[in-house]
């Protein structure tokens, strides 16, 4: 994401319109779930949208205005401006993230784009930049009514050329067509199960990218006449879907050519820095009380379970899959991939809040000098209770009523989160678990 000034933003965005012959552009915003709204606004329009914001109805939206408060802002990021390649060239559709402000001028806190930009604003001020690579699993089915899959492939299984390669394959070009790097794309463990792997990027453009992704995958599968789900557990017997988030910390964002990984160490025996350290002892410390959040469905739970690789133990390890976090081992020259790849988060989750409070934990960590537990390389799952009660190695919870009840006495979620996403969050998840 290029970051213009105001005044290059606009002037970039209305040169593209014109080069471009855009008709329609479509403002972007998430609800507290994470769900895209988007409303349109024609050409004639844009040039006072982007001073001014365009004003929206907010009571409509998932947690985000009562009937008296209702008047909100969209004011285009010109930094998210992209055209939609599925729409016509002739009289084209192009799209801007935006971020939600009051009717004078100042952020909306229950806008989930503002509370990902405070927190990232926090790790600022200590001194870091957050980047994120998160893996998102999903499912393709004959229609959305029912279960029936497209291939019968396995775990990143060469299939013969099927419906649901090329899908995959268009589903790819799509996303670089529109700015998003893509790393690699594979088959994932169950029959129809795919995963799309974006490029590493500080976390307020990759949540943007997820938003865009998970609209991409399924207008894809849509124009061929299937359907794509991020449920998590869509199928009762075979692997759920997961959101594996690798995160790192780089220090010095002012000089970009020398920022540093903060989480490397080439003298410690796991290559990992104290910083790095303490983060992945905040992440392991707080997941629990993370977990409504990262974790936000009563069909989240059903994935949570232990023998289908869905982490459910509180351990760490660097070859181990049975744990909560795996610390990917170094390789000479490529300190910059030091990284923690925290295994719960599933795809349902919404990014901007799921990036928050995972980056609030680990800061946490750091802040208070959390000391990480020895890693635990055997398999979890095949260990005794009575070992793992011997290990210290507790769960996650295993209810969506467990998860809201820790989340609810959250210190760190709370202020994470900000009070009006916080209570109006934990709300609707009372709601959808009654």
């Amino acid at each position: 994401m290029e970051n213009r000034s105001k005044e290059e933003g606009k002037e970039y965005v209305l040169g593209m319109v014109k080069e471009h012959n855009v008709k329609f552009i479509r403002l972007w915003f998430t609800d507290i779930l994470g769900f895209l709204k988007s409303f349109a606004i024609t050409v004639e329009e844009l040039e006072g949208a982007l001073e001014e914001g365009m004003g929206f109805d907010g009571s409509s939206i998932e947690g985000f205005a009562r009937i008296d408060e209702s008047d909100m802002v969209a004011l285009p990021d010109t930094n998210t401006f992209q055209l939609l390649p599925w729409r016509p060239r002739e009289n084209a559709v192009a799209r801007m993230f935006c971020d939600v402000l009051k009717p004078g001028g100042e952020p909306f806190e229950g806008d989930p784009r503002y509370v990902l930009k405070k927190n990232l604003k926090r790790a600022a001020d200590m001194g870091f930049t957050f980047y994120v690579g998160p893996e998102l699993e999903y499912f393709y089915f004959q229609d959305s009514s029912e279960t029936q899959t497209l291939d019968a492939g396995g775990y990143f299984d060469l299939t013969p050329l099927d419906m649901a390669s090329d899908l995959r394959r268009e589903s790819v070009l799509t996303l670089e067509e529109m700015g998003i790097n893509v790393e690699y794309s594979h088959h994932e463990v169950a029959a129809s199960q795919h995963e799309i792997d974006m490029r590493y990027t500080e976390a307020l453009t990759m949540a943007d990218n997820v938003m865009t992704y998970r609209l991409v995958v399924k207008q894809m599968a849509l124009k061929h006449g299937v359907y794509a789900t991020f449920m998590p557990k869509p199928v009762l017997g075979i692997n759920g879907s997961g959101m594996h988030t690798h995160q790192s910390l780089f220090e010095d964002q002012n000089r970009p050519r020398k920022s540093r990984n903060a989480f490397f160490d080439k003298s410690d025996e796991y290559h990992l820095s104290e910083i790095g350290k303490c983060y992945i002892a905040g992440l392991l410390k707080h997941a629990p009380e993370i977990t409504a959040i990262t974790n936000q469905w009563v069909n989240s739970y059903k994935r949570l379970v232990p023998g289908y690789e869905a982490p459910v133990y509180l351990s760490w390890a660097r070859r181990n899959r049975s744990d909560l976090i795996r610390v990917p081992e170094y390789r000479p020259g490529r300190e910059n991939a030091t990284r923690v790849e925290f295994r719960s988060p599933d795809p349902a989750c919404n990014p901007y809040l799921a990036f928050s409070v995972m980056l609030a934990a680990g800061l946490e960590g750091i802040k208070k000098e959390y000391k990480v537990p020895v890693p635990v390389e055997e398999n979890v799952y095949e260990m005794s209770e009575e070992k793992r009660r011997r290990r210290g190695i507790t769960t996650l919870p295993d209810s969506l009523w467990e998860a809201i009840r820790l989340t609810e006495k959250s210190k760190v979620v709370r202020r994470a989160l900000g009070d009006h996403v916080f209570h109006a969050f934990i709300e609707n998840k009372k709601i959808e678990w009654d």
